[in-house]
């Protein structure tokens, strides 16, 4: 069993930044690949960026490219969203997702069912 505790969120001005952080506990965090999605209200919830098990390999939605990094901390068990120059758009809850057999992580990160354990959510606010 994996628990996701996401934290980090808020409401900023746009052109702000936030950094958002999921701590995992339960099992050994190294051999996880990790997503970032988020739902804004009334939408499906879509991808954001994701990051291999290893930290070397990192996905972002063409939305947020150039603008949010994702990094990962195995030592303690986190991984994090650093998001700048936040726009109205990007108001959503962010969710962090472990994918505990990524054997196939680098073509279907982007796809929710490939994670098997979600965290509960953070909202963050971005006004104009």
């Amino acid at each position: 069993q994996v628990q996701l505790v996401e934290s980090g969120g808020g409401s900023v001005q746009a052109g702000d930044s936030l950094r958002l952080s999921c701590a995992a506990s339960g099992r050994t965090f190294s051999p996880y690949a990790m997503g970032w999605f988020r739902q804004a209200p009334g939408k499906e919830r879509e991808f954001v960026a994701a990051v291999s098990w290893s930290g070397s390999t990192t996905y972002y939605a063409e939305s947020v490219k150039g603008r949010f990094t994702i990094s990962r901390d195995n030592a303690k068990n986190t991984v994090y969203l650093h998001m700048s120059s936040l726009k109205p758009e990007d108001t959503a809850v962010y969710y962090c997702a472990a994918d505990t057999a990524p054997i196939y992580f680098s073509s279907s990160y982007y796809n929710p069912n490939t994670y098997n354990y979600w965290g509960q959510g953070t909202q963050v606010t971005v006004s104009s």
